[in-house]
This record gives structure tokens, C-alpha cells and sequence, in this order.
């Protein structure tokens, strides 16, 4: 018999919606960013880090919204463009990207940024949803947007990123 506690026999955690009363709200860190004219946010939770001044090395072929390659910590991340993965319009970003947001996951992508700005906390609510369905057919990478400080707040969903960033140019081809 074994002395190891599986998975399956662990006592039943509190989950974060269990210790918030059903009247308070939901409250979320996001971590805003500046890329053209537009501020952008994620969730900081998929935050792995952020860096300043990070050269990249140029991808041939890519789509727009793939910048290049920056290595991070000692890993090779994919640097997308959030303005190109959101509408195709490609910004003209320096070889030294200003800024760069690392996220979490399995596909090792990060934002290129000309800034990125302090954490900040707001409620689940003050997120208006947008259509989860772009003009083209294809999920959108945008979860919605928020209010804050006086600011519009594009909030990026992470999981969507890099389909969106692969697909501009996959639609670009079909066109040709």
C-alpha cells in the first residue's frame, strides 16, 4: 500500500469564489500597456515579466503581427504586435522594442510595448464584454473593454493571441 496522497484524496480547497461574499465584487489585476495609441491590459496573472530595451531578431516570413524573437530569462519568446493581432494594421516598431511583456504558457509569447504602466485593480464588471466573434468569422483575441482613470482599456484574452496573430496572415494569403 502506499504512503503517497493522490491527486484524488487531497481535501477540497477553497476556491478564490468561495471566500468572496456573493455581494462584494470580483476584482482583477490587470497590467496595462501602450502600443500606438491604444492601451492595452492582460490579466497579471499571465504576466511571467516585463523588460525594457529588448532587441529582436526578425522572423522571415511571419505574419505582421509577429515581430521577431527576444530571448528573456534565457528563452527564446515570440514578440507579437497587439496592434496587428487586433485589426492587421501594422506599427512601425524600432529594432530595440521599448518594451516587452512576457506571458505565461506554452506557447511563450510576449507584447511589444512602447511603455507598460503599473498594475492596477478593477472589478469583473467594469469590463464590458465585446464580441467574441470578429468581422471575419474568427474568435477574437479581445475579452473587452475597461474604464479606468479616464482611460479605454483594450484587455487582451491570452489564449487567443496567437491564433489571432496566424490567421491575419493566413487570410492575407487566400486573398493573393
Amino acid at each position: 500500500m502506499s504512503d503517497q496522497l493522490s491527486l484524488s484524496d487531497a481535501p477540497d480547497e477553497p476556491q478564490l469564489h468561495d471566500l468572496v461574499p456573493p455581494d462584494e465584487p470580483q476584482l482583477h489585476d490587470l497590467v496595462p500597456f501602450v502600443a500606438g495609441d491604444r492601451i492595452f491590459a492582460v490579466f497579471a496573472e499571465q504576466v511571467e515579466g516585463t523588460a525594457e530595451a529588448m532587441m529582436r531578431a526578425a522572423l522571415p516570413n511571419a505574419p505582421p503581427a509577429v515581430l521577431g524573437v527576444v530571448c528573456m530569462r534565457g528563452r527564446m519568446i515570440t514578440v507579437l504586435d497587439p496592434i496587428a493581432v487586433l485589426n492587421g494594421e501594422t506599427f512601425v516598431w524600432p529594432a530595440s522594442l521599448p518594451a516587452v511583456i512576457a506571458l505565461r504558457g506554452d506557447e511563450q509569447l510576449a507584447l511589444a510595448a512602447q511603455s507598460f504602466r503599473d498594475t492596477i485593480t478593477i472589478a469583473a464588471e467594469d469590463i464590458q464584454p465585446t464580441s467574441q466573434i470578429n468581422d471575419d468569422g474568427f474568435e477574437s483575441a479581445v475579452l473587452g473593454i475597461a474604464r479606468y482613470g479616464g482611460e479605454e482599456i483594450t484587455v487582451l484574452r491570452v489564449d487567443r493571441l496567437f491564433a489571432a496573430a496566424v490567421r491575419r496572415k493566413e487570410r492575407r494569403r487566400r486573398r493573393i
